[in-house]
């Protein structure tokens, strides 16, 4: 990854680059995306908090999480196809670790498909566990849904 990115607060005005950033990252797997409307919606909510991933000035990645009490969700991470594997997820889910620790939180929740590796092996690596499961929780387009993994970090 270069040395030039920055992680920054989602604000209104990136909306429309977030939606497009979401799809890119999630129409691929057949998942629903998140619109502008959508995100619109989600970051006026009490304890939401959206952050980019800035490459060279452009954006590479979004993460969406939402504090309540002293539990957390990550409630998606999406990196663009062209960012992946170069460390992009990494800063971006140790971004949103700092982000919820600060808020409060003493765990943190979210669930990633029987079906990406890649995303279970990264927050395996990060200290994440397997503590519930979802049936059929991920559409996957024209085949059949996925399975849901339930996973918590202990932030304290």
């Amino acid at each position: 990854m270069s040395d030039h990115f920055a992680i920054v607060p989602l604000g209104a005005l990136d909306l429309d680059r977030a939606a497009a950033l979401h799809a890119e990252s999630f129409v691929p797997l057949g998942e629903r995306v998140w619109t502008r409307q959508d995100l619109a919606e989600l970051i006026v909510l009490p304890g939401v908090a959206g952050l980019l991933l800035q490459v060279d000035g452009r954006d590479a990645g979004l993460a969406v999480c939402q504090v309540a009490a002293d539990e957390a969700e990550l409630l998606t991470l999406a990196v663009r196809p062209a960012h992946r594997r170069q460390g992009g997820a990494r800063r971006l889910l140790a971004a949103v670790i700092d982000h919820v620790r600060k808020s409060g939180a003493r765990t943190l929740f979210l669930e990633v498909g029987v079906d990406n590796p890649a995303a279970r092996s990264l927050y395996e690596s990060q200290g994440f566990h397997a503590v519930g499961e979802r049936r059929a929780y991920y559409q996957r387009g024209q085949g059949p849904p996925a399975d849901g993994i339930v996973m918590r970090l202990n932030l304290i």
